[in-house]
């Protein structure tokens, strides 16, 4: 959230107009009291007595003239000062408003990257299992290749004894009447199992090669099979548990809200949980009549928790992902106990190392706390 604070500065100009305005009319209260006192004394004089009184009308005329405009210019003063605050009113309603819409701004370009940054690791994770099963497959063909290029030493070996011998026969061709025959049959004899030995190791690497172009193919098709049994096997759950905002598919998995599995902290399951895994293993066994015999497959049971952390010595479990693997067994359990095949439910937990909301809030935590399905190739 972007916090914006700001000093909101003083304006010393009212203060000094009142103050100005305050000292005036202290000064000519101060002017009035010198003069009256000033014309007393000087009154009294006989000799001053009538210019005096003169003098003092004109500085009384002078001095209310001076008060005139004093109160005109204080009146200006607080025209100009109203309409200052006027301004600076507007201003910071203004500067308010800016400030809103750029907070306003931030927090839904926030909330657009914390999307595509979750986006982003669903994409990372599956990405990696993708690249862990290439892995595997490539350490298999890496495997299949060394033994391929053993053959084709053991083979080249050969070739170069059949060689070395058809050089020594043709070396010896002149002397062919001085070898016994039972020499010549014997150098034939090794020249034929030779050629035989090199023969069977073409004949070898030949299917060897066959076989790693077909284990590489059957791959490939297998892997093109499980995608289109996952489709039919989500829809199948889905289908089974009909319309429910807390249970649906996310792309090769199907996501279900712990909530409805499992009361809060706790990892025996509830009694609509149990309801709701019974209808998902009534749609697995039906699926498994459909599924090709020949395909190898299991169904990975993911269990995940919010960012909460354990409170030590509360529960029978340490930490979170304790509470994770221990939900998934319950549930593998379940669906045993509702006649899957165990063999084919794997169990494991993941605590909360892999979120799909990064947010705080209680809807983002909810989302978090899940078990997730996944039909995958062994």
């Amino acid at each position: 959230m972007l916090n914006i604070r700001y000093k909101e500065k003083t304006n010393a100009w009212p203060g000094f107009v009142d103050l100005f305005s305050n000292l005036a009319i202290i000064l000519i209260f101060l002017l009035i009291v010198f003069v009256f006192l000033w014309t007393t004394t000087s009154v009294f004089n006989k000799n001053s007595g009538i210019r005096t009184v003169a003098q003092l009308r004109q500085a009384n005329a002078e001095q209310a003239e001076l008060i005139k405009q004093m109160e005109n210019d204080e009146r200006e003063a607080k025209n100009l000062l109203l309409a200052a605050r006027a301004e600076i009113t507007s201003s910071e309603s203004n500067y308010n408003a800016a400030v809103t819409n750029l907070s306003n701004a931030y927090e839904i370009k926030l909330q657009e990257l914390e999307k595509q940054t979750s986006t982003l690791q669903s994409q990372v994770q599956e990405l990696q299992e993708n690249r862990n099963l290439t892995t595997k497959y490539e350490d298999k063909i890496a495997e299949l290749e060394k033994q391929v290029n053993h053959q084709k030493n053991e083979r080249a070996n050969l070739v170069a004894q059949i060689d070395d011998l058809q050089k020594k026969l043709d070396a010896q061709s002149e002397m062919q009447t001085a070898i016994s025959t039972a020499e010549m049959e014997k150098l034939q004899f090794e020249l034929a199992t030779a050629r035989a030995d090199a023969a069977a190791a073409q004949a070898e690497y030949i299917t060897m090669s066959n076989e790693l172009n077909k284990a590489l193919a059957d791959k490939v098709a297998e892997l093109n099979e499980m995608a289109k049994y996952q489709s039919a096997f989500y829809k199948a759950i889905k289908d089974a548990l009909g319309e429910r905002t807390i249970m649906r598919p996310d792309g090769d998995r199907f996501i279900v809200s712990s909530d409805i599995l499992f009361p809060s902290g706790k990892y025996t399951l509830s009694a609509d949980g149990k309801k709701q895994l019974a209808a998902i293993a009534g749609a697995i066994k039906d699926f498994e009549t459909k599924i090709d015999p020949n395909v190898k497959w299991i169904i990975r049971v993911d269990g995940h928790t919010d960012s909460k952390p354990v409170v030590p010595g509360t529960h029978a479990y340490r930490n979170n992902l304790q509470l994770s693997m221990l939900r998934a067994s319950a549930v593998v359990d379940e669906l045993a106990k509702n006649g899957v095949s165990k063999r084919r439910l794997v169990p494991s937990g993941f605590g909360d190392l892999h979120p799909i909301e990064l947010g705080k809030d209680a809807a983002s935590l909810q989302k978090n706390r899940r078990i997730e399905l996944q039909l995958t190739n062994r």
